[in-house]
């Protein structure tokens, strides 16, 4: 059997592994629109978590197998449709992730100041989409809206200390635009209240150890909540508990360092944005109007209801960080636009058959590396279950990459391999090594093709 998977970050790559390691003839070939492999592990996963990028050594077996192989730089829905995947392959798996993020839809959200922490996130860590972001770091606080770890992320990035981040595969160019911001504030607010929030006890507790910056909690946002959290999930309390902790810590109780900070960072609850606020010319952010929020119903099902009352909140940067979203690939294949996901049945796409998804666009963009693992293992489960039931009709050959290549070929469009991208590797480990960073990413797809002589 033929199988053939679209996109390269971990949903990709785990469900090509689970084919291959469950299947002894199958063959894996997998299409990424970028040069480079790997999607969020290397564009998402931050710059001072290497420890998480681990994950690529697996990912680089698989693709080294002889029954798979990478094709990047091509983009499936404009150089080759899925209808014609479909006629090369007794199988199509979409695993292309969510590559927009959520609009916050209110007045004044492109504004100069305002940008997605998709975006921001991208432009740090080098996606090429996002290399020209130049992020305005002229002012002194900002506002993250969001209290997931990718809000975290950013808002450790911000205030993190240069010496650390030389030492990340960060890109030279926000390495440079770091060292000259004056940001040395950072809110992260939220609709709901601290029993709501969606980040983790690890991120959490590295934000709070940030050297060079304190956290300011109000005691308020806290009060009774150890009573309500009593009988919640281990997980839960346990974040909850470290919330209150530092909440409650006196100021001598601080070590020294943590005292004299020159940087700060805090959670806002219950918060809701109504407007970004433009300065006099009408140009910039200047701040955003925030509503206040009563929770109603408890848990994580709690609803922020706007109580009437607003505030505002002083700042020159807005990211907000409110999740993000996939789009649909090609009219041929169906799409929940409200869930923002392909309609699907433990992977198999609705209507379709031989055409499955898996990662975020078949459950949407939650979880972590793991959920995603589980995920595409499940998907693949599926797949594997229809060539054994015969659904897949492998009586009929398809000859994969050799009908799509010659289709790429005739629309001019060459396919780069994952010997070429590791060519680009060396040359970004390389480059690296001179900075003393595990790698200098190269951020200019073309400057990657002319690399590897295309």
């Amino acid at each position: 059997p033929r199988v053939c998977v679209v996109g390269s970050g971990p949903a990709g790559f785990y469900t090509a592994q689970h084919i291959l390691k469950h299947h002894g003839g199958a063959r894996v070939d997998i299409y990424e629109k970028l040069p480079v492999p790997f999607g969020l592990v290397r564009f998402g996963v931050a710059p001072d978590h290497p420890e998480v990028k681990n994950v690529i050594n697996a990912f680089t077996q698989t693709a080294r197998s002889e029954r798979c192989a990478y094709y990047g730089n091509v983009t499936v829905g404009r150089d080759v449709t899925v209808a014609e995947l479909r006629q090369a392959y007794h199988a199509v798996v979409l695993s292309y992730g969510a590559e927009d993020n959520r609009v916050l839809g209110i007045p004044g959200e492109n504004l100069s100041g305002v940008y997605s922490a998709r975006a921001f996130v991208g432009w740090y860590n080098g996606l090429p989409e996002n290399r020209d972001l130049k992020p305005d770091l002229s002012c002194e606080t900002a506002l993250i809206l969001g209290h997931g770890n990718v809000a975290l992320d950013v808002a450790r990035i911000l205030l993190s200390p240069l010496h650390l981040l030389r030492k990340t595969d960060i890109t030279d160019g926000s390495l440079a635009a770091l060292a000259s911001s004056k940001v040395k504030r950072v809110w992260l607010a939220g609709r709901r209240g601290p029993l709501q929030v969606a980040f983790t006890i690890k991120e959490l507790r590295e934000m709070i150890n940030l050297p060079g910056a304190r956290p300011v909690l109000n005691p308020a946002d806290f009060a009774g909540l150890e009573n309500a959290v009593k009988d919640a999930p281990r997980p839960r309390k346990r974040l909850t508990e470290l919330m209150i902790k530092t909440a409650l810590e006196k100021p001598g109780e601080k070590t020294m360092e943590q005292a004299a900070a020159p940087r700060e960072w805090g959670l806002k609850f219950q918060r809701s944005p109504q407007e970004v606020l433009p300065t006099a010319d009408g140009r910039r952010a200047r701040g955003v109007c925030m509503a206040l929020t009563r929770l109603e119903g408890s848990g994580d099902s709690a609803k922020a209801v706007p109580t009437g009352d607003v505030e505002e909140l002083e700042c020159g940067l807005v990211l907000s960080s409110i999740g993000y979203r996939s789009l649909p690939l090609d009219p041929t294949v169906p799409f929940d636009t409200q869930h923002g996901i392909i309609p699907n049945s433990s992977g198999r796409v609705e209507g379709v058959p031989g055409l499955y998804c898996s990662g975020w666009v078949k459950r949407g963009p939650t979880g972590v590396i793991i959920t995603t693992m589980n995920d595409s293992f499940d998907t693949a489960h599926s797949v594997l279950e229809d060539l054994q039931v015969g659904v897949l009709d492998v009586s009929a050959s398809r000859e994969g990459f050799g009908a799509v290549g010659s289709i790429l070929r005739s629309r001019g469009v060459r396919p780069v391999s994952f010997s070429d991208w590791e060519k680009i590797d060396a040359a970004e480990v390389a480059r690296g090594k001179a900075a003393g960073k595990p790698r200098e990413k190269i951020v200019d797809p073309q400057e990657m093709l002319q690399l590897i002589g295309h």
